[in-house]
């Protein structure tokens, strides 16, 4: 039997904020996978390894973690002031699925340099020494997001001592801010609640804000669920109770919000929303062993990303968070002691984060103009994935 050879893609691996993910320039795809379809998602499926029924993406470029399992395709902006358009793909790790229905906030920090070094962003706006400012379309979601990337003698600024909890080693610094992450027109709070009453069967009654800002995110109250907020990965992840009970409740909280039409549509949209639980500050060792102490952050938050709580906390979730705590009364604002801020810096199972946004009540209304928080980004390998011919 004759066997297709493998064709080369040209990629490059790279690591932005608590994620990696394989980065693709569209043009480098082959024709049939530069648009949205079946070949598209087969191509990204064989390069990171997925379906796998082991769970580990051993015979492909995953890392076998919500976090690892990412694709992103960037194209030169088809939107007036922008430079990129940039396109993410969260590929699940045992199914033939690629959710195309949210942002990746992590990877976010890595669009800008990637771009640079694609030549996607006209040389003329690149300063020889200096801050880059590369506006980006979000695809996905249709937002504009902002990096602030770091050149040296003309060159994307990788190494730095800034350090970002959930990354072992330090690099340069990317301020991202997310530019109206609800528009005006939109529904912040799909329900027109900042809380709701979230009735579970089988679960219970449970007090819940959701939220579309930065990513559809349901915020639940960890002692109404039997949680401190102060818990890592093991203390979820171990357990297919645990996690079968937070899914039931993404789902039931996915239907309430209106992003499905029936309840067994959940399935097919593991990416969004979100369901993370907060708790008031209180201090816990994170998985690292760093000590940290309840007086250096305002609130403790734990999320899920496609079905198993998250290392660090999601770039998306971040910007939810913080909008979120810039609104009296939401269970995030609470959790944090109530009042009106503009930032907050949370505990999450690798350590801290700060995240700031600025929130206004128009008309009742209330808007988001944007969410800051800080990355950074380092490509790991470049050149090509190779993938069999006949596999998209």
């Amino acid at each position: 039997m004759a066997h297709v050879p493998q064709i080369k893609v040209p990629a490059t691996y790279i690591r932005g904020g608590t994620s990696k993910g394989v980065f693709f320039n569209l043009t480098d795809l082959p024709e049939r996978c530069q648009v949205a379809g079946e070949a598209r998602d087969n191509l990204l499926l064989r390069v990171i390894g997925s379906p796998d029924p082991y769970g580990k993406q051993t015979d492909g470029m995953g890392g076998a973690t919500s976090s690892t399992s990412k694709t992103v395709i960037l194209s030169k902006s088809s939107k007036d002031n922008h430079d990129v358009d940039y396109l993410f793909g969260q590929v699940a790790i045992d199914k033939a699925f690629v959710d195309w229905s949210g942002n990746c906030g992590n990877l976010t920090a890595a669009v800008g340099s990637f771009a640079i070094y694609s030549g996607l962003v006209d040389a003329d706006r690149i300063p020889e020494n200096g801050v880059c400012t590369v506006r980006i379309w979000q695809a996905n979601i249709e937002k504009t997001i902002i990096a602030q990337v770091p050149i040296t003698n003309g060159e994307v600024q990788e190494t730095g001592d800034f350090e970002l909890d959930g990354v072992t080693f330090p690099a340069a610094e990317v301020p991202v801010e997310f530019i109206a992450p609800v528009d005006p027109s939109e529904a912040m709070f799909p329900t027109g609640n900042v809380v709701d009453e979230l009735d579970v069967p089988g679960i219970g009654t449970l007090t819940a804000t959701m939220i579309t800002a930065g990513i559809p995110t349901i915020f639940l109250n960890a002692d109404e669920i039997g949680y401190s907020g102060t818990e890592l990965q093991d203390d979820i992840n171990n357990s297919d109770e645990k996690l079968n009970f937070f899914e039931t409740i993404r789902a039931h909280g996915a239907l309430k919000m209106g992003l499905i039409d029936k309840l067994e549509d959940a399935q097919s949209r593991q990416h969004t929303p979100k369901v993370a639980f907060v708790a008031p500050a209180k201090s816990y060792d994170a998985s690292s062993g760093k000590a940290i102490d309840e007086a250096s952050i305002d609130l403790n938050v734990r999320a899920l990303s496609m079905g198993k709580l998250h290392h660090a906390m999601m770039g998306t979730a971040a910007v939810a968070i913080g909008t979120a705590a810039a609104i009296p009364g939401t269970t995030v604002n609470l959790a944090a002691g109530g009042g009106e801020r503009n930032c907050v810096t949370f505990g999450h199972p690798s350590g801290t984060l700060k995240v700031g946004a600025e929130a206004s009540c128009q008309a009742g209304n209330w808007i988001v103009e944007k969410a800051i928080m800080s990355r950074s980004a380092r490509i790991l390998m470049e050149g090509v994935v190779r993938v069999p011919g006949d596999s998209f």
